[in-house]
């Protein structure tokens, strides 16, 4: 018994390499390798990762607020699906904007804005980023009560 491991000894030793997996099955990005898009005038990023949210169907993205930007007052037309990934994200509810009302959501918590519900949202001390996924396009309608 000991004989046969000591012969297994140098292959378990050897260089592991890493098998590519095959791109029929699956697909993948490393953080580095996401493209993200420029900073809108909202202080956001977005790095769309499938489909096309302007375009009718399934999508997921991936936004990245700066710190200390917020949304106005908004709705979209269909459901939204957000994961919080790292940071916080803020949000209100109601056409009117108060970012002192917001309510603070850590990583690893789940939102559900629903259709043609009022909301604002963002990033108050430090980067956040956040999965959207819904079905589109992911129009974004002003709603702000002045």
């Amino acid at each position: 018994m000991l004989k046969r491991l000591l012969l297994l000894l140098p292959l378990l030793a050897g260089p592991v390499q890493a098998a590519e997996p095959d791109p029929r099955v699956l697909s993948f990005r490393l953080p580095e390798q996401i493209p993200w898009g420029p900073v809108t005038a909202n202080g956001n990023q977005q790095s769309v990762l499938v489909g096309d949210p302007a375009k009718p169907g399934f999508y997921a993205v991936m936004v990245r607020w700066l710190p200390g930007h917020m949304s106005r007052p908004h709705f979209h037309a269909n459901d939204r699906f957000i994961t919080v990934l790292s940071g916080t994200w803020w949000m209100g509810t109601g056409p009117r904007f108060d970012p002192g009302s917001t309510l603070a959501v850590p990583a690893g918590g789940f939102v559900t804005h629903y259709g043609h519900g009022i909301h604002y949202d963002g990033a108050k001390d430090e980067p956040t980023v956040l999965l959207i996924v819904g079905e589109g396009p992911g129009t974004s309608t002003p709603a702000e009560s002045k």
